[in-house]
């Protein structure tokens, strides 16, 4: 019961499924296509804007004191996972629709999540202060180094990011975030007595990226153009990747002689992926009826990894 309890609490999981709904029956087209994307421009800076301000500079750095640990999650989410969504990539490649392939290598580029890996390590009672230091670490890292690896591994396959694509990462994610740590000091303090009202913002905001670009893969007609025999094999690579990443981290963790809370740390801090980075990254690099169809397996690995972790979380908080 606790299980079940833990994933319906999350609100998130919520949200983005509402999202994917609506999208569904009720898709942005025509007229609003325009209005909807400059919704999202803004939705973006705010979401970075956040993250700016909410990441103190000491905590970076703070964490390279405990150079094992963080490096080992560094590598196991921008290496291992990187290895694992290419390697889905070229297995599904011509039995799935080419940009659904594709969105498993783009999923392996992006950080692991923030409050959701925290959280599940706290319950799991590991290290949180090394997870919330390798959150931060990741998803300042992830601002170029995200971008930069799929465009590298993407080249291969046909999908090129052209220097455009950089600029807009530039003006539209690195700069609010420059922006927020440039006025933390001011504003550092009124985001965190309103944490209710700035955390719903960022999770509509998030959730607004995700509506926009479903709604694309709609409009482009994701349900009736992919059969389902190939949402069953999304389904299975889903499966193999949460076993591959949870499994790997795991056997990782006690392979380096990690103590326990540490392991537990590397389980939810390189295992899990964040849409909060993908989705937004996702509507600036790709229109929204292709960002739509390359967020598939984001959304789905997201919304697993979630309700996996919360089952783990609690078995391994009993040892």
């Amino acid at each position: 019961m606790e299980m079940f309890r833990l994933v319906l609490s999350d609100k998130f999981i919520w949200l983005l499924g509402g999202a994917v709904l609506l999208a569904t029956l009720l898709p942005v087209s025509g007229a609003a296509v325009g209005i909807a994307n400059m919704a999202v421009a803004v939705a973006v800076f705010w979401i970075f804007l956040l993250h700016g301000i909410r990441l103190e500079r000491h905590e970076v750095v703070a964490g390279f004191r405990n150079w094992k640990l963080q490096g080992t999650i560094f590598g196991f989410v921008f290496g291992a996972m990187l290895a694992i969504g290419y390697g889905l990539s070229v297995l599904l490649d011509n039995h799935v629709m080419p940009m659904i392939a594709i969105g498993f290598l783009y999923l392996g580029c992006l950080p692991s999540t923030v409050q959701s890996a925290a959280s599940y390590t706290a319950i799991a009672r590991g290290n949180v202060g090394a997870s919330v230091v390798a959150a931060a670490t990741v998803n300042l890292s992830s601002i170029v180094l995200s971008p930069v690896l799929f465009a590298l591994f993407a080249s291969s396959v046909g999908i090129i990011i052209t220097a455009g694509s950089f600029i807009k990462i530039i003006t539209m994610l690195f700069i609010p975030f420059v922006i927020g740590q440039v006025i933390q000091r001011w504003a550092r303090p009124w985001v965190l007595r309103n944490k209710d009202l700035t955390g719903w913002a960022d999770r509509l905001a998030i959730s607004l990226a995700v509506y926009v670009a479903f709604s694309g893969a709609v409009v482009a007609g994701v349900w009736h153009s992919v059969p389902s025999d190939q949402f069953m094999l999304v389904g299975v690579a889903i499966v193999a990747m949460l076993v591959l990443a949870f499994g790997g981290a795991w056997l990782l963790g006690g392979m380096l002689g990690f103590p326990r809370d540490d392991r537990k740390t590397l389980l939810f801090g390189g295992a899990q992926k964040s849409v909060a980075v993908g989705a937004p990254l996702a509507a600036i690099l790709f229109p929204a009826e292709t960002a739509g169809f390359l967020m598939i397996p984001l959304l789905f690995y997201h919304l697993s990894s979630l309700t996996l972790s919360a089952p783990l979380a609690i078995i391994l908080a009993r040892d």
